[in-house]
């Protein structure tokens, strides 16, 4: 992805989810992107059968209790809703659950779908305002989106459904699967974040960077670069690569100018000592805890290994069979 903000877009997804569950599908010329599959209890069953453990974990030890740290990704393909052996484990032996934003609890949502709301002195006008409606339109998305939402979450749901051409997609968000997981073990599901901290991250501070995002996202879709780049970091995560996830700044051709390094500064770095906080004193108040977060929140000396091990944790990296 040459000259554009990865980062913020890959953190958005978790909040694209939203607005791909509520945006309904029109029909247009172009095929639309595979829709999103219910699983059935015959999936599930060969699910069970043939399930692994994908992603990164974490175990994490201090005053004499085990809690679990858990990188995830926010979008993921259908075969990989169903956890393996060792994560089962670490969820059965945990007392809580804990989430960026737990997206299954109906308050997260209405929070975020306000805070969403497009504001007028937002709208977008002119040729980048037509490049955006042209992309709904290809994405099967309602029009109304557009009339209703901020363009730069509009940009992100585009970049969503780019990606479910290639079988991603945010229904099968890894931190969703852990929240209907935690339910089903009747544990407390929390997040460690609110909404309104996560948009004040990713939406536009003034109406210049929130058109400089939106260029930036429909530059990548139309010319078909960003979901070839969703598409291997999802596979990096899937195959465990942890190697080749901390050498992502090398690979990711997205911190090459020093607004892209001040928001990946924004996106994870600032927003990691508060989420090392939120874990750690839900653990210090006896809970073992089980935290999913974002995998890219996991790498380097600021990544929540680092910060916890600093907390006074003993830090051990899984290694998945």
């Amino acid at each position: 992805m040459k000259s554009t903000d990865v980062l913020r877009r890959l953190a958005s997804l978790l909040l694209a989810t939203v607005l791909v569950a509520a945006s309904r599908a029109v029909p247009a010329q172009t095929p639309c992107p595979p829709a999103a599959r219910q699983p059935t209890p015959q999936d599930l069953q060969l699910g069970l059968q043939h399930a692994r453990d994908r992603g990164f974990l974490w175990r994490l030890r201090k005053d004499g209790r085990t809690s679990w740290l858990y990188g995830t990704v926010h979008v993921a393909r259908f075969d990989w809703i169903v956890p393996g052996a060792t994560l089962m484990g670490a969820l059965r032996a945990s007392d809580a659950v804990a989430l960026e934003l737990d997206l299954l609890d109906p308050d997260i949502v209405e929070r975020l779908r306000a805070g969403m709301a497009l504001h007028p002195d937002r709208a977008l006008t002119g040729t980048l305002a037509q490049r955006l409606k042209a992309q709904v339109k290809a994405a099967c998305l309602s029009e109304q989106l557009v009339l209703t939402t901020a363009p730069e979450m509009v940009a992100t749901t585009l970049m969503v459904m780019a990606a479910r051409h290639q079988g991603l997609d945010p229904a099968y968000a890894i931190d969703n699967v852990v929240a209907g997981l935690g339910r089903g073990l009747n544990k407390p599901v929390t997040s460690l974040e609110t909404p309104e901290i996560q948009l004040k991250v990713l939406q536009g501070r003034t109406r210049e960077e929130t058109q400089a995002v939106v260029e930036q996202a429909l530059d990548e879709l139309e010319s078909g670069r960003a979901p070839p780049m969703l598409a291997r970091i999802a596979q990096v995560w899937a195959d465990g690569r942890f190697g080749e996830l901390e050498h992502y700044a090398d690979w990711c051709d997205c911190l090459n100018t020093a607004d892209e390094r001040a928001m990946h500064r924004r996106l994870l770095d600032e927003r990691n000592p508060g989420l090392a906080e939120r874990i750690d004193r839900m653990h210090a108040g006896g809970k073992q805890v089980f935290a999913a977060v974002g995998a890219l929140h996991m790498i380097g000396p600021l990544g929540l290994p680092a910060l916890l091990a600093q907390r006074g944790y003993q830090v051990d990296r899984v290694e998945f069979k």
